[in-house]
């Protein structure tokens, strides 16, 4: 018979698996590289960043600093400053400056600057500020290096989105950004005053925008060198599946279509296969294997003094087959790690159930279960503490409801089907699962994956129901709502 559907080799199969897994390998590799060097890179600059405004914040005068930020805060100096900077005069601000006897002290604080970042190399910018609250937009400039105009002490400059919300003063570490200035790694440190106020940050910025380029040079070059390396790689594997896997496979393949079985034949007429393969491999195994099949089917057929026994065998293996085949009828209904009914039994008894319905004679109740928290366990603990956690859940289940059956429609769903006497005590017994799993999750002491718990809903067949499903709903309905008390008690953890 034809078959369906394009043919797709197992030669394919392994070519694409093996430019995945090489591909994948050398680019996770690269990216690792990458990843680990640019951290590397980055920790350093945080941390030149961080010594550097610790180390000047050490070198400025709080209470010189309070002074000038008081006067730069008035509405006299910002307008002045408005002033000299639309003329670009800075005499102003010095006079100004030297009437308050701050000139000497400013010009000091700004040659200490200056000097400084003459003498530390890879820093760009090392400044004074004034910082506003956490919710501020704007930070006002105080001090500066000898090449920024003195009409800039007091100006005010838009904060940096990543530090909108954020108290400068309390940042835990470096920042590294690109804004206006180019890439820079910063640090901000606080200077206070004898009092134990703060007044001022210190800010130091080292430049990297050499850094990112050399870094988007170095991935580009682990992109290509991966590349060039999976396809080094897969030359040579492509090479060595051809060799011990492809051709042997072809060749047998070929082989096989010659076969054609009938009585009174020999091998070779029935084009038994035959190839010289001593590769000592599973491909080898293969090959003696399908050999041995096709001696073994002209034996059979040429065997006919054996009819007879072949017949009682025949029927010993049908039974055999007949049992297994019951066997795994069985078993098609199972759920596998608990033991219960699974989905599909599941169904079959509903399908009971509804025509109990159509003829007037169901009496029944259906209580839904579906557990709390099995994701916490799994995520947490491991599957095998999750697996723990479903078997803990539905032996509860089945120990409350000891005559009626349970299945398993879910991960973590039950459901059980209240007949006989389950059903005459159904309200007891529902009170009792729901108690029962209240008291596994009191449970503190033990293990969270024998703390056992659930949400229950219970429903009865009504005479205006005209399918189990309908049953089903309201019990759904019944221990969603239970869940919902769940989480409000105790918090859900999606």
């Amino acid at each position: 018979m034809k078959s369906e559907g394009k043919r797709f080799s197992i030669k394919t199969k392994m070519y694409i698996f093996v430019v995945i897994t090489v591909l994948a390998v050398a680019l996770g590799t690269s990216a690792i590289a990458f990843i680990t060097s640019a951290d590397q890179i980055n920790n350093y600059y945080k941390q030149a960043a961080s010594d550097n405004a610790r180390n000047f914040a050490t070198f400025v005068d709080a209470e010189f600093i309070a002074e000038l930020r008081a006067v730069a805060e008035t509405d006299e100096f910002q307008q002045l400053r408005d002033q000299c900077e639309a003329e670009d005069n800075e005499q102003p601000i010095e006079d100004y400056l030297r009437e308050k006897g701050l000139w000497e002290k400013y010009d000091e604080t700004r040659h200490l600057i200056t000097d400084y970042l003459e003498n530390m190399e890879g820093i760009k910018y090392l400044y004074i500020v004034a910082p506003g609250d956490k919710d501020a937009l704007q930070d006002m400039y105080l001090v500066d290096d000898m090449e920024n105009p003195i009409y800039e002490t007091g100006y005010y400059e838009e904060r940096e989105k990543e530090l909108i919300g954020v108290e400068i003063t309390d940042l835990k570490e470096p920042t590294i950004s690109h804004g206006d200035w180019g890439w820079l790694c910063s640090d901000f440190k606080p200077v206070y005053t004898k009092g134990g106020k703060c007044v001022c940050i210190v800010g130091c910025d080292f430049g990297m925008d050499d850094v990112m380029q050399e870094r988007t040079r170095l991935l580009i070059i682990l992109a290509v060198g991966a590349l060039i390396f999976t396809a080094v790689v897969l030359t040579g594997a492509v090479l060595f599946i051809n060799k011990v896997v492809v051709k042997p496979l072809d060749a047998m393949t070929k082989e096989m279509k010659k076969f054609n079985p009938t009585e009174n034949l020999s091998y070779d007429d029935a084009g038994v296969i035959n190839l010289d393969i001593r590769s000592h491999d599973e491909i080898s195994e293969i090959y003696q294997g399908i050999r041995t099949m096709q001696k073994n089917t002209i034996d059979h057929l040429n065997d006919l003094s054996a009819l007879q026994e072949d017949k009682l065998k025949a029927e010993r293996d049908i039974r055999d087959k007949e049992r297994q085949i019951g066997q795994l009828s069985i078993e098609s209904y199972k759920d596998a790690l608990t033991g219960v009914g699974n989905k599909a039994a599941y169904i079959k008894k509903a399908e009971e159930l509804n025509r109990g319905i159509e003829e007037h004679d169901a009496e029944f109740a259906i209580v839904m279960v579906d557990m709390n928290d099995l994701k916490l366990v799994n995520d947490n603990h491991g599957h095998k503490a999750g697996d723990t956690y479903i078997r803990g859940c539905c032996h509860m289940i089945c120990e409350v409801f000891k005559h009626s059956p349970v299945y398993r429609i879910g991960g973590d769903e039950f459901v059980a089907i209240l007949t006989g006497a389950d059903y005459s005590n159904r309200r007891e017994l529902f009170e009792q699962i729901r108690t029962d799993f209240e008291k596994s999750y009191a449970q503190t002491d033990v293990d969270p994956w024998l703390r056992f718990s659930a949400a229950v809903g219970m429903a009865e067949n009504a005479s205006d129901d005209m399918t189990a499903d309908f049953v089903f709903k309201r019990a759904d309905k019944a221990m969603y709502e239970h869940k919902m008390k769940f989480k409000a008690e105790h918090g859900g953890y999606r």
